[in-house]
């Protein structure tokens, strides 16, 4: 016949039986506990007795109204002790069936421990840091730190937009993290910009920088970018900074403007 809803899935039962070897007595032990001699059916000789007025049972111990001999066979049968193998049907089981700790939803998952963890959810820390203004004085073919003093975002208040200029990775949120930092500003056009490079900067110390080639423009300004980004593993307390250089024939640099809002460092962590 048709079934509405899941088909039930085949069940296979048994009950658990537990020969004695007898001898002169009323008192034996039950492999198995149990309430009360209600859940066994006793036999001797192949009778079936009457529970409670030919045995009792409680636990592990059965005792008999009347004693056995060594002849007799005794044996009990656990009726309250079935054992089933049952599999359930594809799709039959939901979030309401799970017995774990935590909140039962679909962006968490039972783990092997009977907890739920977060699967998904945003990526933090993220910080992305910019100028609020020009930055002026880089000197020709010299590392310059960029001064990164306004925010978009900051989720942990981890950078430091006042004195320091650097994201510090706070305490227990060390990982693996996405870094882009993209350099942008202008000279004048007659003097001859011929490199611009932007570093990324971990405890002191360059780890990733990009490239930008400039040439002679016949307008007032040249433009200068470069963007550099890193996948890397960063630890609590490390911090990361922002640099960049320039190079020309004619010591463009004292004359170089970094471009606010359009010189930033971005970063976000990935992974645990």
């Amino acid at each position: 016949m048709p079934f509405i809803g899941n088909q039930p899935a085949l069940s296979y039962t048994s009950f658990a039986k537990q020969d004695f070897t007898t001898s002169a007595t009323t008192s034996y032990t039950l492999d198995h506990p149990v309430t009360n001699e209600n859940e066994i059916a006793l036999f001797i000789n192949f009778v079936r007795q009457e529970p409670t007025t030919a045995y009792t049972a409680s636990g592990t111990t059965l005792t008999l109204t009347s004693a056995t001999s060594a002849s007799d066979d005794m044996y009990c049968v656990f009726l309250g002790k079935a054992v089933q193998t049952v599999n359930p049907p594809s799709g039959s089981v939901g979030i309401s069936q799970l017995s774990a700790t935590g909140t039962k939803d679909s962006t968490t998952f039972l783990r092997g421990d009977n907890t739920f963890a977060s699967a998904g959810g945003v990526n933090t820390p993220y910080f992305s840091a910019y100028l609020t203004s020009n930055q002026s004085g880089l000197n020709d073919d010299a590392i310059t730190k960029i001064n990164l003093d306004g925010e978009y975002a900051d989720s942990n208040n981890a950078f430091d937009n006042s004195s320091n200029y650097r994201f510090t990775v706070p305490s227990g949120e060390g990982g693996e993290y996405f870094l882009y930092a993209k350099f942008n500003g202008s000279t004048q056009a007659d003097q001859d910009n011929k490199d611009t490079q932007v570093y990324i900067y971990k405890n002191g110390s360059s780890i990733a920088r990009g490239r930008g080639l400039n040439t002679d423009s016949s307008s007032d300004v040249t433009q200068i970018e470069a963007n550099a980004s890193i996948i890397t593993t960063l630890a609590a307390g490390d911090y990361i900074e922002m640099y960049g250089s320039i190079n020309s024939s004619s010591n463009a640099g004292n004359n170089v403007a970094i471009s606010n809002e359009f010189t930033v460092l971005h970063g976000f962590k990935i992974i645990e």
